[in-house]
């Protein structure tokens, strides 16, 4: 299996995907879902809104870098009670 992913200089590039955890009530979601219906928009159920961080660590180990941006979201940048996450390194 070949794993890629982007240098960029000496740094990674780090996406983190954060999102309500199922079960969670998403009013911002359901206003996105009806507005967009108003709009004429058909067939759209179950909006979710969520966050998208972009970082770029100092660091070239993929390993080393996963681990910071894990660290990252359970200390500061998703609150896991009730958000799920998720870390690319692209």
């Amino acid at each position: 299996m070949l794993v890629s992913y982007r240098l960029i200089g000496k740094n990674l590039k780090i996406e983190i995907h954060i999102t309500l955890k199922n079960g969670v009530l998403d009013p911002q979601g359901k206003a996105i879902e009806r507005a967009l219906g108003s709009l004429g928009f058909e067939g759209i159920n179950d909006v979710r809104h969520g966050k998208f961080i972009e970082l770029n660590l100092s660091e070239t180990n993929k390993e080393t870098a996963k681990a910071q941006a894990e660290d990252m979201c359970r200390k500061l940048l998703a609150n896991t009670v009730i958000e799920d996450y998720r870390i690319d390194i692209r």
